[in-house]
């Protein structure tokens, strides 16, 4: 029996929905779809499903998901809380299932009308548990209703303290808009963004203005993690699961986190960090691209001090410098992320870390792209991996 989780799984497919702001159908109809759409990326039926994974505020159960695919007998099934933290922290989960022996092949989903049906931007509502309304009940009555307004408090913060302009903001969502340009699938496709546009836009939260913010989507997606000794027997190329981890640190809340010490960087991304390192005996140095979560473009200078690519305030240099640019130090959501793509809660920036893996992005860096870093939610408990060729 595996005691780390280094290379016993991998990616074998993935599976996407189109994406839009009107699916037309219910949220099962695209779990279906995405599913289906991975098993065929990896050449094998439904019918040999025996795992499911998915977020606690996915609508769509398991057993209902098992009977419209057509999957097998269920050995192991899992729902992970807190919302986009939770993207990774499936892949987790199906990979100790696959070490372990509990399943062979577990398929992580996300199926939203999240556009359309409900939308994660319109913040406090009553399908949320006591606890965290207790918590956000001190927030509320100074107009901080919905994330965009708790990330702009931390936000305004980070960027007081370490000199990040708007400008710097702009440059992420520029770079994600790039290449958003080349990805048919993507909501940005056909429509450039200029810093002009970006700097001229109305603030949604200050300093956050609608550029910063992730799409509101409809759509699935969906990702097959079977054993990595299988996996390489399969149609596609596999992305090896190096590591992967789930991380909350002390003095965690659900999108605030405001009784912590600072409110300057991301204790629970540092987390993430150290613990994939050590579990795949990798650096900061080995990552060649990455699928950092980007509900909004602060979260994306922020990780990249949390991951060890700068020191602490150093991250808007890296963006001043093309970073993140497809010829840059770390080509990062080479697909459009979150807020240039599509928002399906984290789970299509993990699909696009296995392209990069296969060299199929839309985005390819021209350099061989060996580690790919993909991180979930950021303010919430979360995760990270490191995905690598085999």
């Amino acid at each position: 029996m595996p005691i780390s989780l280094k290379d016993e799984a991998a990616i074998a497919g993935i599976g996407l929905t189109d994406f839009s702001k009107q699916s037309g159908v219910s949220e099962l109809s695209l779990a279906v779809q995405c599913i289906k759409s991975a098993c065929d990326d990896a050449g094998i039926s439904p019918g040999e499903i025996d795992g499911l994974v998915t977020y606690t505020l996915d609508s769509s159960d398991e057993v209902e998901v098992a009977r419209a695919v057509g999957a097998g007998d269920l050995s192991f099934f899992s729902q992970i809380n807190y919302g986009g933290g939770a993207a990774v922290g499936t892949i987790a989960q199906a990979a100790m299932a696959v070490a372990t022996g509990q399943a062979t092949n577990v398929v992580c989903y996300r199926a939203m009308n999240g556009r359309s049906g409900k939308r994660m931007g319109q913040g406090v509502s009553g399908d949320i548990s006591s606890s965290d309304l207790i918590h956000w009940s001190w927030y509320t009555p100074y107009g901080m209703l919905i994330p965009g307004s708790w990330i702009a408090m931390v936000a305004n913060k980070y960027m007081h303290r370490y000199g990040v302009t708007r400008e710097d903001l702009g440059r992420v969502a520029m770079s994600q808009r790039n290449h958003a340009l080349r990805n048919p699938r993507a909501y940005g496709y056909g429509k450039p963004l200029t810093m002009e546009q970006y700097l001229n836009s109305k603030q949604i939260a200050e300093p956050l203005c609608i550029y910063d913010f992730c799409q509101e989507t409809d759509g699935a997606c969906a990702i097959m993690v079977t054993s990595a000794e299988r996996a390489r027997d399969l149609k596609q190329k596999p992305a090896i699961i190096r590591a992967v981890t789930q991380a909350s640190s002390r003095g965690q809340e659900q999108m605030t986190s405001y009784y912590r010490d600072e409110l300057i960087s991301l204790p629970e991304m540092e987390l993430a960090a150290k613990r994939i390192y050590d579990m795949s005996g990798l650096g900061p140095n080995d990552i060649d691209a990455a699928c950092l979560y980007d509900a909004f473009t602060s979260e994306i200078i922020m990780q990249l001090e949390s991951f060890g690519f700068c020191g602490a305030g150093e991250g808007k240099y890296l963006v001043r410098e093309g970073a993140l640019d497809i010829d840059g130090r770390l080509p990062n959501n080479t697909h459009g992320g979150l807020i240039s793509e599509g928002y399906i809660h984290g789970m299509n920036n993990i699909a696009e870390g296995v392209r990069l893996i296969r060299c199929d992005s839309t985005s390819q860096p021209e350099k061989l792209v060996e580690h790919v870093l993909v991180s979930s939610g950021v303010g919430v408990p979360t995760g990270a991996m490191i995905l690598g060729r085999c």
